[in-house]
């Protein structure tokens, strides 16, 4: 275990800590910056409003060949469907149910529009 009471690390007094910024900001996973004081609804608001996320979520990530029947079943009356299909093919999600479709599902939905 380390002692930092006995090295020669100098911390900063109540003056010096005054200039810290006073919001961190957030690394960035979607292609820009975010600063925590100002959510964006567009980048991913969509999410809690999903039905899924009031659901259990092994529904949505059934075992192979498991039924995703309960799963396309709570999609088929959610209000972000089609941001959540968009979201999986842009992303390239391999797994899951995603607005709706299985991977497979997807797959032939983005072979048809090549």
């Amino acid at each position: 275990m380390w002692n930092i009471l006995e090295s020669d690390v100098e911390f900063p007094t109540d003056a010096e800590s005054a200039v810290a910024p006073a919001v961190a900001p957030v690394l960035p996973l979607f292609g820009e910056l975010y600063e925590l004081t100002e959510p964006d609804e567009s980048l991913l608001g969509w999410q809690e409003r999903a039905l899924c996320a009031q659901t259990d979520p092994e529904a949505f990530f059934p075992e192979k060949g498991g039924s995703t029947r309960e799963a396309k079943k709570v999609c088929s009356g959610c209000e972000v469907r089609a941001e959540c299909l968009d979201y999986a093919l842009e992303n390239d999600e391999r797994f899951g149910i995603w607005g709706g479709l299985s991977e497979r599902e997807r797959r032939k939905l983005k072979r048809r529009a090549v």
